[in-house]
């Protein structure tokens, strides 16, 4: 049965993919698969969601939680493809799109969770900044694939690429310059300065659509960020309580300082209640379908590329009572969790490994005469710098190299480098 909701525009690779007479995949089912089968993927798998990964079996890492965001994400396209007066089997949002974004969304997101983005976007600030959903870009457009000839993209679909883009700004138009010259570089939310070509191929500049209209979401970008927002504000604090971070006491004591109307202290209470009858996952869970249920599907209002693609001629609306409750369960996890002392001692130490780690890559391929360079980083990483000109690229190839390391990698390669009694010359490198 043929979907009409999407067009040949959606469909569109940068190249052509050979024929395969035998494929019986849609395109969408291809960026997917190629997603779950990716090193990138599995990369997740040793990445900080909120506790250190490894450290206990029930805590959820980026892989796993990039596996429920595709789900819940799926869900929600499952939902309204049954619900929604403007959708029909023959025109309906695709569920293997969904999920194929929700699966990369936090493709880019390196060692330490969101200490790690704030360092290396610090670091490369002048040379481009760095930013977890610009480098999933980064990632599906161009790094996907090791190559010896340098990195490869997955030539991913224009609806995939557009998926993951929630931000749609480059770094060039956020940056400040003040009167007394002082620059200010944005702290998130842009893409990379190098990747106008992927924004001009998701926004068809051919067809003559307008940037000015363009702050736009499209509408599998939109239940992926609610599936994400979903997903991390009800499972941070499944596994918060698990770990002890979050008690009943703690939570009481918290709420009697934080201002609570009627629908949050009410909310407070019920998950107090929850937590003493050892009832919090079951309850939490159950939550999940809630927030699943909260969402309708509605006409957006006319826009450059409601034409152009059905993506952009739908949004998704979000009961506000439950979109308070998210904010709340975020707000619980932030004052709670993340402004831990535990917690934070932990960033700011994989903070310091990150910096440590640059700072001695950068002394080595940037500032030392290329007869002297060491080989530390991997042979493809090497090829990439040697086909680099400026300061600003190969400062963004370090930067690759640094934000793909998982975290126990992170550390081994900080202790191979200044921890005199580590290493030996029998380690896989």
């Amino acid at each position: 049965m043929k979907n009409h909701f999407y067009s040949p525009f959606d469909f569109q690779r940068k190249e052509d993919l050979k024929k395969n007479e035998e494929e019986v995949r849609s395109p969408f089912q291809i960026d997917r698969d190629r997603i779950i089968f990716s090193y990138a993927f599995r990369r997740l798998q040793s990445k900080t969601q909120v506790f250190q990964s490894g450290e206990y079996d029930f805590y959820r890492n980026r892989l796993t939680h990039s596996i429920e965001v595709a789900k819940i994400g799926r869900s929600i396209a499952e939902f309204h493809n049954e619900v929604s007066d403007y959708l029909s089997p023959e025109f309906s949002i695709s569920t293997d799109l969904v999920e194929a974004i929700g699966l990369s969304h936090d493709l880019g997101h390196p060692p330490f969770g969101h200490i790690g983005e704030r360092k290396l976007n610090k670091i490369m600030a002048e040379f481009g900044g760095f930013e977890g959903n610009a480098q999933t870009l980064r990632i599906v457009t161009q790094l996907f694939y090791n190559r010896p000839e340098g990195s490869q993209g997955m030539n991913p679909t224009r609806a995939l690429v557009d998926g993951v883009m929630k931000y749609k700004s480059l770094q060039c138009d956020l940056v400040e310059t003040n009167s007394q010259s002082e620059t200010s570089y944005p702290k998130n939310h842009f893409l990379y300065d190098e990747d106008r070509c992927w924004l001009e191929f998701v926004e068809d500049v051919a067809s003559g659509s307008q940037r000015a209209q363009f702050g736009l979401k499209s509408l599998e970008c939109q239940i992926m960020d609610w599936a994400d927002d979903t997903a991390y504000s009800i499972n941070d604090i499944i596994d918060s309580i698990q770990a002890g971070y979050l008690t009943p006491e703690k939570i009481e004591s918290w709420a009697e300082n934080a201002n609570l109307d009627k629908e949050d202290s009410e909310s407070v209470h019920e998950l107090i209640q929850t937590i003493l009858g050892a009832r919090h996952e079951s309850f939490l869970n159950r939550q999940i379908g809630q927030f699943i249920r909260a969402t309708h599907i509605a006409k957006a209002k006319e826009n450059s590329f409601s034409n152009i693609s059905n993506r952009y001629g739908f949004v998704l609306e979000i009961d506000p009572l439950i979109q308070q409750k998210a904010e709340l369960y975020k707000k619980l996890a932030v004052d709670l969790i993340f402004r831990s002392t535990q917690i934070q001692r932990i960033e700011y130490k994989g903070g310091l490994i990150l910096e440590k780690l640059y700072e001695a890559l950068q002394k080595n391929y940037l500032e030392s005469p290329k007869k002297s360079q060491l080989s530390l980083i991997p042979k493809r990483f090497q090829v990439e710098l040697a086909n680099k000109e400026s300061e600003r690229e190969k400062m963004r190839i370090l930067c690759d190299c640094v934000a793909e390391m998982t975290d126990a990698l992170a550390v081994k390669t900080y202790k191979q480098l200044f921890d005199p009694d580590f290493g030996s010359i029998l380690d896989i490198i």
